[in-house]
């Protein structure tokens, strides 16, 4: 069942309604992904259709106007949506990523203020991690107290989704050497968008620079980051997604690796049979692959089933770092199966695949890109520590 958002954004209240629309939104990106790859053409007709859909508001809590769904929806969207395009299922990360942050951080006042407007259709934006710092924590942007307000001074990169914002929300310190997150009009004074991101995958999702030159930031809508003790839900949440991204890229290179080999690509000579698909070494490698891409889908539902299940009892530190444990065991094995399936379509494919006109590299590209995101070999050593040693991991929004 759908309701319409005061300006006329749908409101996804069911969860097959949340996978329907989810699905036409692939269907539209599915036609013209690997073209806009190729020229680096934004899906801006497919963005307008996600906020129209309803499809931003889908975990914006119920007494807010919003879907109020479960992760396990939202990851599915995501999952489906980055099969067809991952680009454009990366855009909107942080934009749930955020509402999650509001969701534990804001204020019933900030609720008010801010939820109307995402399930009306408006987008989040992120002003990112900055990039001549010592890691991706350290915060050198400063909103400071002027004489007429607020203002907040820095430069952003890896900023996701903001291009195509109408809320652009990044983190600062005030003048107390306090980590704060600001939420600013796409159109302030001063906030200025570069786009500039020029990484080999994910082209399309314009994650460049935010330029931030005494931006007035509304004292109202400045919240303060948590404590690294306070028990979260930040984290798993974000990396769920992440991972949903990733399994979307190893399915839709899969299903693009087997239509390629059944009407594409030629059998090797020795293996005696008039057609690629009917190569016996072909067979066992499909299938130990498809295992694999099966095994890492439904670790990722039962991720989201986790989630689901500790968001809907009292948080404390052991449920968090539960919750965080089984995203990283999720993260861990689409991240694997995202860039094995990307590579193998093209060693099954043959040397055609690697023609331009299939543009067939942009998978693994994507892959690569979206899985430097965050190390899984640190999802590993979480994973270990907490089954050995009864070590949490740490409380961050990569974990």
């Amino acid at each position: 069942m759908n309701v319409s958002g005061s300006d006329g954004a749908e409101v996804i209240i069911d969860e097959r309604q949340a996978i329907a629309a989810a699905k036409r939104l692939a269907e539209l990106a599915i036609t013209d992904a690997a073209w806009r790859d190729s020229e680096r053409i934004y899906p801006l007709e497919a963005l307008s259709l996600f906020s129209r859909s309803g499809l931003g508001s889908l975990s914006v809590p119920k007494e807010y106007g919003g879907g109020g769904l479960p992760y396990r929806t939202v990851a599915e969207v995501f999952r489906l949506i980055s099969a067809a395009d991952p680009s454009l299922g990366q855009i909107p990360q942080n934009h749930f990523g955020l509402i999650q942050f509001l969701r534990e951080e804001g204020t019933p006042a900030q609720h008010r203020a801010l939820f109307p407007l995402i399930v009306a259709g408006q987008r989040l934006g992120n002003g990112g991690p900055e990039k001549n710092t010592r890691h991706t924590r350290d915060v050198q942007a400063r909103l400071t107290q002027q004489p007429d307000g607020l203002r907040l001074t820095g430069e952003k990169f890896y900023s996701t989704g903001a291009l195509f914002a109408d809320i652009v929300v990044t983190t600062a310190l005030n003048d107390r050497g306090e980590a704060v997150m600001a939420f600013m009009p796409r159109e302030a004074s001063g906030l200025t968008i570069v786009d500039d991101w020029s990484g080999m995958g994910q082209r399309t999702t314009a994650s460049g620079t935010v330029r931030l030159t005494k931006v007035p930031v509304d004292p109202a809508l400045v919240v303060p980051l948590p404590s690294a003790n306070k028990p979260s839900l930040r984290g798993p949440v974000s990396q769920l997604l992440q991972a949903a991204i990733d399994a979307g890229i190893a399915r839709g290179a899969f299903e693009q690796a087997c239509g390629f080999i059944r009407d594409h690509s030629r059998p090797w000579i020795d293996a005696g049979v008039a057609r690629n698909a009917e190569d016996a070494q072909l067979l066992a490698d499909v299938g130990r692959v498809w295992t694999e891409l099966t095994a890492a889908e439904a670790l990722l539902r039962r991720a989201a089933s986790t989630l689901d299940d500790t968001a809907s009892r009292p948080l404390d530190a052991e449920a968090a770092a539960r919750a965080s444990i089984a995203v990283a065991k999720a993260k861990a094995l689409t991240t694997e199966a995202a860039l094995k399936v990307s590579e193998k379509l093209l060693e099954w494919g043959g040397s055609r695949a690697t023609l331009g006109e299939h543009n067939l590299d942009r998978h693994w590209r994507n892959a690569r890109t979206h899985t430097l995101h965050d190390p899984v070999r640190w999802k590993y050593h979480a994973i270990g520590n907490y089954a050995l040693n009864a070590v949490f991991p740490a409380r961050h929004a990569w974990i």
